[in-house]
């Protein structure tokens, strides 16, 4: 079994973000599955965007696609793939829909989703069916049978199934997904797996046909800005949501009144326009730091099931309060979901005591972190006793 972080060796390398501000008393970040604190290298990539453009002006651009390259090494050997499978975009809505736009939906007007997926998805997809495309949303719980259920749903008329591996309301791990990839891809569908709250807190190998789309402001302690779709080799789609840096190469040819040329491989088909890459060079320095300090996708998950369970025991016995997440290892993700009709007004109070979480409807999302301490912990669950009394 792989050993767990030592908070301890890593808490020093956080400073800025552990810190408390002036006046308070003490800082408890459990919004791991939101965002994370950046270690203090991010600053160092922030500084370095700004000199590579300070240096190197309009031609900044080379050393920028250079750091995506070393990311998409890095990415790959976490999930799988080949690097140039994948696409990069500010946030993951954009790939989304640039995914969405390119789907045959005169020939296939049927999307498969579920009830669960997160708003980048979802509000988009409701959107879609208020415009009259045929969208099936299959309820999400229990997540041990979604997979085979969202299989049912697909027709020879589905273009796609969208689903999340790791469910963002109740941290739920969705099994059974590769199955779902196969059989949807026998009957011509492609699916989307949004693996956002799986991506570096829970391990993976993306299947063969599958795209997926993830990001680093949750886990991967990236920060806002850098978020990727894998695209599987071969792919010929031709978004109709299109950015010009999907035709980067013939930037400076002659235009024509021909169609709309698209590059040959399959990711850079989903390539957007022109962005801030400051957040490129932060993401480098903090996967950098990930591998200097052997922050492996097996190294987090072990620390992050001994924190969930530690936090699963002392919820337990917290009056109402009803827990939302699975209790095996195996089926739940990197935070832990309490159900209470005082879920938003728990989380507000919580924050007054320095505490960090966030909230749902009538979900209180607490998430670890390999920086959080076990008496961190503890004491988080002290003062959400307090609260609830």
């Amino acid at each position: 079994m792989t050993a767990r972080l030592d908070p301890a060796t890593l808490r020093p390398h956080y400073s800025s973000f552990l810190t408390p501000p002036a006046g308070a008393r003490r800082r408890v970040l459990l919004t791991g599955h939101s965002h994370q604190a950046w270690p203090d290298v991010a600053r160092e990539g922030l500084l370095e965007a700004f000199t590579v453009a300070a240096e190197h002006v309009d031609d900044k651009w080379g050393a920028v696609f250079a750091a995506q390259d070393e990311l998409r090494s890095h990415i790959v050997k976490r999930i799988g793939g080949q690097p140039g499978e994948l696409a990069f975009a500010p946030n993951t809505h954009e790939l989304v829909v640039r995914f969405l736009s390119a789907l045959p939906l005169a020939k296939r007007p049927h999307i498969v989703t579920t009830t669960g997926e997160f708003h980048s998805a979802f509000r988009q997809l409701r959107r879609l069916a208020e415009e009259g495309v045929l969208v099936t949303f299959v309820p999400a719980e229990p997540a041990h049978t979604l997979a085979e259920r969202l299989a049912s749903a697909v027709t020879e008329r589905t273009s796609a199934v969208v689903v999340s591996t790791v469910l963002f309301g109740s941290s739920s791990v969705v099994p059974g997904l590769e199955q779902l990839v196969e059989r949807a891809s026998e009957k011509g569908a492609l699916v989307l797996l949004d693996a956002y709250h799986a991506f570096d807190i829970v391990p993976f190998t993306v299947p063969e046909r599958a795209f997926l789309v993830a990001g680093g402001y949750k886990y991967a302690q990236w920060g806002e800005g850098m978020c990727f779709l894998r695209v599987p080799a071969g792919c010929e789609l031709r978004p109709v949501y299109t950015g010009w840096f999907a035709g980067y190469a013939e930037l400076a040819d002659r235009r024509t009144e021909g169609p709309v040329s698209y590059a040959a491989d399959g990711a850079t088909r989903f390539a957007g326009s022109t962005f801030d890459p400051a957040s490129t060079f932060r993401a480098r320095a903090v996967a950098r730091f990930f591998d200097a300090n052997a922050m492996t996708v097996e190294a987090l998950r072990a620390t992050s099931l001994v924190q969930t369970a530690r936090i699963i025991a002392g919820a337990r016995v917290l009056p109402g309060i009803t827990l939302a997440t699975p209790v095996a290892d195996a089926d739940r993700g990197g935070f832990v979901a309490l159900r209470t009709p005082r879920a938003l007004e728990l989380s507000k109070q919580l924050r007054e005591d320095g505490l960090f979480t966030d909230a749902r409807g009538d979900i209180l999302r607490l998430g670890p972190a390999p920086y959080v301490t076990d008496d961190e912990l503890d004491e988080a669950l002290v003062l959400l006793r307090a609260r609830l009394a």
